[in-house]
């Protein structure tokens, strides 16, 4: 898959087919319609190309909502979609004055112009340029105009796809990650940066490595203990790269399992929300190093213990909790 962050970068295809959308999560919804785009790609001898948008529209219309969290960051997006055979992703910035394109300048520059559309994937309710006053019927005539045709996503299948987002988003709030991970087919990750923190951990036998998550606008499963598998390594992922080397990334990933906490450390009567990960039989120091996490199961909520004694004596029925899951 080749990827772009501008469509100014990409070169105008002779028959390209066209999804537009956000996509967070790629989950199961989302797959379908991707397997149709890619599907006719082949079938009519074309190249698949996805339009997407980053930042999401609603964090440059609302920037004053800061309620909107995604379940994937971008490049986790374009990881995902590089995976279900799509040859092209463009990236497009979305900004004030890209909202602000009259509809038919939209389709005459964008979608003709500069992708060559011949055929064009979307929802029954799919909405752009200003005001959003562009819609389906406005794609249909031009599709006569400019010579590509229109598939429309039946009604159903835009509500199963925004009916699973909103429950993936909620599940993950509540710590549900088992049953997100069943809309989403594969297990939500958090990626981030090791850093240092208080050691507090190495002293009662559990030393956890500290996550800082860069991406502000990442969703964050709600606080908990957590079974998960940890993924370490010198090119780790898609995060450690800049979107537009992922065709060329390779890394060799070493695998760990164990137990992460999200929470404020009542028990230390801690002020700031963390996010902490024991690595089982892994004793290296790996501060700066990118590290990623797929949650597996949700063990327990977070609670306040009288004292350390407590907090250790509970954290070694974790980790046993979280080798049972493993061994079954």
């Amino acid at each position: 898959m080749k990827i772009y962050n501008n469509l100014s970068d990409f070169k105008k295809l002779d028959n390209a087919i066209v999804t537009i959308g956000t996509f967070d999560g790629v989950h199961f919804g989302h797959q379908k319609i991707i397997k149709q785009l890619v599907e006719k790609a082949k079938s009519d001898k074309g190249e698949s190309v996805i339009l997407t948008f980053f930042p999401h529209p609603r964090m440059i219309i609302d920037p004053e909502n800061q309620d909107l969290k995604m379940i994937n960051t971008i490049t986790e997006k374009a990881e995902i979609l590089k995976g279900l055979g799509v040859n092209h992703l463009i990236i497009t910035p979305f900004t004030r004055d890209f909202s602000n394109q009259l509809p038919e300048d939209y389709i005459k520059n964008i979608l003709v112009n500069n992708i060559g559309t011949r055929h064009i994937i979307i929802g029954y309710d799919h909405r752009f340029g200003k005001d959003r006053s562009g819609n389906l019927d406005d794609l249909k005539a031009a599709g006569l105009h400019y010579g590509f045709s229109v598939e429309e996503i039946m009604e159903q299948d835009i509500h199963d796809v925004a009916v699973s987002s909103t429950k993936i988003r909620q599940a993950l709030l509540a710590g549900d990650v088992s049953l997100a991970n069943d809309y989403l087919g594969y297990p939500f990750s958090i990626f981030g940066r090791v850093i240092k923190g208080d050691k507090i951990g190495r002293t009662i036998g559990f030393p956890t490595a500290n996550i800082f998550v860069e991406e502000i606008y990442k969703l964050i499963p709600g606080d908990g203990i957590y079974a998960v598998k940890v993924e370490i390594g010198s090119a780790l992922g898609v995060e450690g790269l800049a979107v537009d080397q992922l065709q060329t990334q390779n890394a060799k990933l070493q695998t760990y399992k164990g137990m992460a906490y999200i929470g404020q450390r009542p028990t230390i009567n801690g002020m700031t929300r963390n996010i902490e990960v024991n690595i089982f039989d892994f004793n290296q120091e790996i501060y700066g190093q990118d590290i990623k996490m797929n949650f597996l199961k949700f063990l327990r909520h977070d609670v306040k213990f009288t004292g350390l004694e407590a907090l250790t004596v509970q954290l070694q029925k974790d980790k046993e909790a979280t080798l049972n899951y493993f061994n079954r």
